[in-house]
């Protein structure tokens, strides 16, 4: 008798997003904001009305597809000399399994292959996020203060 083998889990699928999938990116924005302890407050209407004009401006979108149902998004836009990755969420549920992960290896392959560097923003509080991104490889360019 063989050894039980363990069977790989589904592939990550990555679909470039349109100004339709606003109200679909804009309820992860809102999980988004809440997860990393943001200080926006704007309700999911807003966010979707946003969405939809970064969308239809210079920003992209890429929504990673896992076990048939959106797991996360990535929001970007392309710079001259980078670019700036404005949001980045995998969801709750997903996380800790290597989606994260692949999706920024997708985006760095066939998305970003052309750019000098990737910069990115990260509340001082989100420990987890940090960590997240240093385990990439990302290291600190900036610091931002400020004082109320």
């Amino acid at each position: 008798m063989s050894a039980p083998t363990r069977s790989e889990p589904p592939p990550v699928v990555y679909r470039f997003a349109a100004p339709p999938d606003a109200p679909l990116l804009a309820g992860m924005n809102q999980q988004l904001i809440r997860d990393e302890g943001h200080r926006n407050r704007m309700s999911v209407a807003e966010l979707e009305d946003r969405m939809r004009g970064w969308l239809e401006g210079e920003y992209r979108a890429v929504i990673f597809d896992w076990n048939g149902r959106p797991a996360g998004y990535a929001l970007y836009r392309e710079e001259p000399e980078y670019a700036y990755l404005r949001q980045f969420f995998v969801q709750s549920d997903c996380r800790r399994k290597g989606i994260g992960r692949a999706a920024v290896q997708w985006l760095l392959t066939n998305v970003w292959e052309d750019a000098a560097r990737v910069r990115l923003e990260v509340l001082a509080g989100n420990t987890s996020g940090i960590a997240f991104w240093y385990a990439l490889g990302f290291r600190d360019y900036a610091l931002t203060l400020e004082r109320q």
